[in-house]
């Protein structure tokens, strides 16, 4: 039997490493990191700008790696709107997950009208460095700056143009999990619009990168959402067969 499957959408400036701290957690599952174009081992490859285009590389990255009919899929900050963005695609598609983990992200309408993507690279590593999540190595090093600046401005205009809007609504259950000192947390519940199913969200200690400060906890989370999802999914096929 084939283990179920966890697809893991990165944050700003991620890329296909940016959840190995997870994956010792994790190993009832298959992980499958959706790295973006243009960094990490697609570094050759052309940066995309622009949120549709990055949803429907993920979508169609997804399609061709799924191989269960038991997966979730989550999102860290840029990854949890095109997290949800790729789980409604999936949904036109029938193909639905068991849930949708999302966190550092308040949802869709739910967000600052800043462009940083368009600041001059100065400012711009300023306003990131706010967000934490910067190791000092890298603001130390030009040469590191140069290589993800604009990987950085490309996934921010993706994430600070994004299209999610009210008419996106899914059947898939969702978890939003947020850092307490985090700008919009006290707006988390946001994402209870957004889907007819089971909603319930948890706020940990941290700012937008609380992700790292508790792997144990979100890990936790996932396996708890699997479960309960997995035996859910069972029931209704099971009722449906009877009725």
């Amino acid at each position: 039997m084939s283990k179920p499957q966890l697809f893991m959408l990165h944050f700003a400036g991620g890329n296909s490493d940016s959840f190995n701290f997870m994956h010792s957690y994790l190993g009832e599952f298959k992980l499958e990191t959706i790295e973006l174009p243009g960094r990490g081992a697609s570094s050759d490859e052309i940066l995309i700008k622009d949120f549709s285009t990055a949803a429907n590389y993920i979508y169609t990255q997804i399609k061709k790696r799924l191989t269960s009919k038991n997966f979730l899929i989550y999102g860290h900050s840029m990854g949890a709107s095109l997290a949800f963005k790729v789980t409604r695609m999936l949904e036109e598609d029938s193909i639905t997950p068991l849930c949708l983990i999302v966190s550092g992200n308040a949802g869709p309408k739910i967000k600052e009208n800043k462009k940083r993507y368009l600041l001059e690279d100065k400012e711009f590593i300023t306003e990131v460095t706010k967000l934490g999540g910067l190791p000092l190595e890298f603001l130390e090093s030009q040469e590191l700056l140069d290589y993800f600046i604009p990987i950085l401005k490309a996934d921010f205009e993706i994430s600070e143009e994004n299209n999610l809007g009210s008419e996106s609504i899914i059947k898939t259950p969702i978890y939003a999990i947020m850092g307490d000192v985090e700008k919009h947390v006290e707006d988390i519940t946001n994402w209870s619009k957004y889907t007819t199913s089971f909603f319930n969200y948890e706020i940990l200690t941290g700012n937008h990168f609380f992700i790292f400060n508790h792997t144990e906890r979100l890990c936790s989370v996932i396996k708890e959402c699997y479960k309960k999802n997995v035996a859910k999914k069972a029931l209704d096929l099971l009722t449906e067969k009877m009725q």
